[in-house]
C-alpha cells in the first residue's frame, strides 16, 4: 500500500479523507436513524483509524529514508497549476522527515486524549464526561470538551493534521502556503469553540496574529517567485518563474536574489528575509511575538494544547531552515546576530515570567517560549553543533511539551483548577501522576539521561565559540528553569495532603496511552540521540555549508 512515490500523500490525506467521513456520516444520521450516541462513536473510531493510518505512513516514511544523503526523497512531482507554474511537490530531507514523524505522533497522541474513555461511573462524573452533562463551566463538574458536539471536534481535528503534515512535505512555495493558511481556521474554531472561559479572546488573538505573518509570507512569496530564474517544470516545460522550493535553493546559492532590483532603496533580500522571518517567528513564538500563545494554551483543550505545543511551535523554525536559510544565504548571515540576540531574549525573559506564574498551564506555556529559544540560539550560531542541536530540540521538545501539557489536562480533569498554590501532597493520593509529572519536569529543564539535556548540550557547544557572552547567559537560565519547576513540584506534590483532593483517582488507561510512550521516547533518546542525529545531520551540514554569521 506505502510506496515511496505515494507514501506522504498517504501521510497527508489520511485525516482528510476520514474527516470527509466523519462528515459524511453525519449528512447521513437522519437517512440512518443514528442516534446520537452512534454518531459520536462512529467520528471518534474514524479520527482514530485517519490519525493512526497517517502515523502508520510517517513511520513508514522515516524507515525508507535513507539518512546517508542530503538528497530530497520519496518525492510526488507532478504538475498541478500550468498557468501559474505551481506543482504537486512533495518530498522530504533530513530536517523535514523528522517534523513528519514527529507530526505524526503528536497527532495521534492528540486524538487519544480527545476520547471520553474514564475508569468508573463517579470518576467520569468528576470529569465532566457524561453524555449531556452540566454546560455550564462554572458547575463544579462541568462538561468535557469530549462529549460536546463531537463530529465537529474530529472532523476539525483531522483536518488540522492534515495541515500540519503537509506543511513538512510540500516543496512547492504556493503548497506551501496553502497548507500553512489549512492549519489556521480548524485551530481558531477548536480554541474558540471547545476551549476554556475566554476561549474567544485567545482564537481571535491567536487568528490575527497568525494572519499578520501569513500576510507578510505571502508578500514575500510573491516577490521571491517573480525575481527568480526559469526553471523547468515536473512536466519537462519550462516556466518563466518558479515555486519549486529546490530549485529555488539552487537559485539563491547561486545569487540569484541578490541581483534583484531594491525596493524602497532597501535590498530585496533583507527585505525578503525580514518578512518571512516575521511570518515564522510570531509562529515559534519569539520575543515580541509571544503575547498569543499563554493564552492559546491555556484555554485551549489539552490535546489542541499537546498539537500546539509539539507541532505548530516547530513550524516557525522549519519554516527558517526551509525558507530563509536556503534562499537568502547572505540576508541569513547579515541577520544571525540578532537572530541570537532574539533567542537569548525567549530564554531569560520567558524563564523568570514562569517563576511568577500561579496556573499550571500558563507556567507551561511559557516554558516553551523559553525552550524555543534554545533553538534560535543554536540556528544563529551556523556550527554543525550547533543548528543540529537546534533541530534536535524542535523533536525533544515536541515530545516534552505534550507530555507538560497532557499532565496538565490530568490534573484539571479533577480538580477544574491549574492553581498551583491550591494542590498539596498529592503525591500521597496520585502517585503515579505524581512519577509520571516528575519525569516530564525533569525531561524539560534538561536533567542528564532525558531527551532534553543532549540537544540544550549540542546548542550550547555549537554556539559558544560564535556567541561566547550570549551562551553564558543563557546556561544559567538553566538553574532559573530547574528552580521553577522544582517550586511547582514542592507546591503541588510535597508536603501534607490537601483534603478536598483526597480519592481523587490515578492515572487511567486513556491517559496511561497519551503518557507512556511520549515518556519513553524521552527515556530512549536521552541515552540514544544518535537515532534522529544521524537522519538530520547530512541536510543541516549541507545547508550551513559555507555560512557564517557576519
Amino acid at each position: 500500500m506505502f510506496t515511496p512515490g505515494s507514501i506522504l500523500s498517504w501521510a497527508t490525506f489520511a485525516p482528510l479523507a476520514a474527516a470527509a467521513l466523519v462528515v459524511l456520516l453525519v449528512v447521513l444520521r437522519p437517512i440512518l436513524r443514528l442516534s446520537r450516541r452512534a454518531v459520536d462513536d462512529g467520528a471518534r473510531l474514524l479520527a482514530l483509524a485517519g490519525s493512526g493510518l497517517s502515523l502508520l505512513a510517517a513511520i513508514a516514511a522515516w524507515r525508507m529514508f535513507d539518512g546517508s544523503t542530503d538528497q530530497v526523497q520519496l518525492v510526488q512531482h507532478v504538475t498541478w497549476i500550468r498557468a501559474f507554474n505551481i506543482e504537486y511537490f512533495l518530498g522530504v530531507d533530513g530536517l523535514s522527515i523528522s517534523m513528519v514523524l514527529l507530526t505524526g505522533i503528536i497527532s495521534f497522541v492528540a486524538t487519544i486524549a480527545s476520547m471520553p474513555w474514564w475508569s468508573g461511573a463517579r470518576a467520569a462524573e468528576l470529569a465532566g464526561m457524561v453524555e449531556g452533562g452540566h454546560q455550564d463551566p462554572a458547575h463544579p463538574h462541568p462538561q468535557h470538551f469530549s462529549v460536546r458536539a463531537v463530529p465537529g471536534y474530529m472532523a476539525l481535528l483531522l483536518l488540522l493534521q492534515t495541515g500540519m503534515m503537509g506543511t513538512f512535505v510540500a516543496l512547492d512555495m504556493f503548497l506551501f502556503y496553502v497548507f500553512w493558511e489549512v492549519m489556521l481556521l480548524p485551530m481558531y474554531f477548536l480554541i474558540g469553540i471547545w476551549g476554556g472561559p475566554r476561549k474567544e479572546y485567545a482564537a481571535i488573538k491567536f487568528f490575527l496574529y497568525t494572519l499578520a505573518g501569513s500576510v507578510l509570507m505571502l508578500l514575500a512569496i510573491i516577490g521571491l517567485y517573480y525575481n527568480s530564474a526559469p526553471a523547468e517544470l515536473a512536466g519537462g516545460d519550462t516556466a518563466a518563474h518558479t515555486f519549486n522550493l529546490v530549485e529555488l535553493a539552487r537559485q539563491g546559492a547561486a545569487g540569484q536574489f541578490e541581483r534583484a532590483a531594491p525596493i524602497l532603496g532597501f535590498a530585496f533580500t533583507k527585505l525578503a528575509f525580514v518578512a518571512l522571518f516575521i511570518g515564522f517567528a510570531i509562529k515559534i513564538p519569539m520575543f515580541p511575538f509571544h503575547t498569543w500563545l499563554p493564552d492559546a494554551h491555556v484555554e485551549a483543550p489539552t490535546p489542541i494544547s499537546v498539537i500546539l505545543a509539539g507541532v505548530l511551535l516547530k513550524m516557525g523554525p522549519y519554516g527558517i531552515l526551509r525558507f530563509n536559510y536556503p534562499l537568502l544565504r547572505d540576508a541569513t548571515q547579515w541577520a544571525a546576530g540578532a537572530i541570537a540576540v532574539f533567542g537569548l531574549i525567549n530564554i531569560v525573559y520567558a524563564a523568570f515570567v514562569c517563576l511568577a506564574q500561579k496556573d499550571l498551564k500558563r507556567l507551561i506555556a511559557y516554558s516553551s517560549v523559553s525552550h524555543m529559544g534554545f533553538t534560535l540560539l543554536g540556528m544563529a550560531a551556523m556550527t554543525p553543533a550547533g543548528i543540529s542541536g537546534a533541530v534536535l530540540n524542535m523533536f525533544t521538545h515536541g515530545l516534552i511539551s505534550p507530555m507538560l501539557f497532557l499532565v496538565a489536562g490530568v490534573i484539571y480533569d479533577r480538580a477544574h483548577h491549574r492553581e498551583i498554590e491550591r494542590f498539596g501532597g498529592l503525591a500521597q493520593a496520585l502517585p503515579e501522576y505524581a512519577a509520571v509529572v516528575g519525569l516530564s519536569f525533569f525531561a524539560s529543564l534538561g536533567l542528564p539521561g532525558l531527551a532534553g539535556f543532549i540537544s540544550e548540550f549540542m546548542v550550547f557547544s555549537g554556539a559558544f565559540p560564535v556567541f561566547t557572552t550570549y551562551t553564558m547567559v543563557a546556561a544559567i537560565s538553566v538553574v532559573i528553569t530547574a528552580a521553577y519547576y522544582l517550586w511547582a513540584i514542592h507546591r503541588m506534590f510535597l508536603g501534607k495532603l490537601n483534603p478536598a483532593y483526597q480519592g481523587y483517582p490515578d492515572l487511567n488507561w486513556r491517559e496511561r496511552l497519551s503518557l507512556y510512550p511520549l515518556g519513553a521516547m524521552v527515556i530512549v533518546l536521552g541515552f540514544y540521540p544518535q537515532a534522529v542525529l544521524s537522519v538530520i545531520g547530512n541536510t543541516l551540514q549541507t545547508l550551513i555549508k559555507g555560512m557564517s554569521p557576519l
